[in-house]
């Protein structure tokens, strides 16, 4: 991936520092996407910048801003003269049990996690094509075997795992799309859905038994941006093999 160009979204912290870190290595120049995490962005850009000076850049946005979205692709190939890769990993979860949705829940949920990607999609489309580019969104188990209590966000996910497909029809043959469906990976912060009691009990349902961790999601990432070029239209479901157990 020597001097190819990579625009993450949520890229500051957890699955998207791990494969910033990850493409970094593997050659890459990056794009770096925040919104609240600014200490965190800032931190990893200065440790991949030691590594390789000006490589890494950042960009602050509200993905709920549909209207700034292109701006994000914009700054990205003013910034690095191009765009190869875009990965859609930024991503609200929270419950949304039935009784308890509200309107706010559900633009937050269905706007980060499917019309976000949506409309940076179609912004990236023209330089992606231009350079026989990729997207990988970043999907989830339960987008065919919704949680419960996470109604919004399981619709979500059902929808960009269909937007998947969808794009990978609409922009073939000069781009790929292609999706990753962790499992337990890592665990959501703040979310008393998830103490230990219920870790346990999801990581029992799991083939492998034992959590994963973001840099599994992050070797996914590399071989759909680096090693697939015959792969498109496809979710490569990253759990351990629990939902080939559910």
């Amino acid at each position: 991936m020597h001097g190819k160009v990579v625009l993450i979204t949520g890229g500051a912290r957890r699955v998207g520092a791990a494969s910033a870190r990850l493409l970094h290595a593997a050659g890459a120049r990056l794009m770096i996407h925040y919104r609240s995490s600014a200490g965190d962005a800032r931190a990893l850009q200065a440790e991949l910048n030691a590594l390789r000076p000006d490589s890494v850049a950042l960009i602050q946005a509200d993905l709920l801003d549909i209207g700034g979205l292109p701006a994000l692709i914009n700054q990205t190939v003013a910034t690095f003269g191009g765009l190869d890769v875009l990965l859609n990993n930024a991503s609200s979860f929270y419950p949304t049990p039935v009784g308890d949705i509200t309107e706010k829940d559900w633009l937050d949920l269905m706007g980060s996690n499917l019309k976000a990607p949506l409309f940076l999609s179609q912004a990236a489309a023209p330089e992606l094509r231009k350079r026989r580019g990729c997207i990988i969104n970043i999907t989830d188990i339960h987008a065919e075997r919704p949680m419960k209590s996470y109604v919004v966000y399981s619709v979500a996910k059902a929808g960009l795992v269909g937007l998947t497909k969808s794009l990978a029809r609409e922009l073939a043959p000069e781009v790929r799309v292609n999706g990753i469906a962790p499992g337990p990976i890592a665990w959501p912060e703040d979310d008393p859905n998830f103490d230990e009691v219920s870790r346990q009990r999801i990581v029992s349902h799991t083939m492998l038994k034992h959590a994963g961790e973001p840099n599994d999601i992050a070797l996914a990432v590399r071989f759909f941006a680096k090693d697939a070029p015959f792969v498109t239209g496809q979710i490569l479901a990253v759990d351990g093999g629990r939902s080939a157990k559910l």
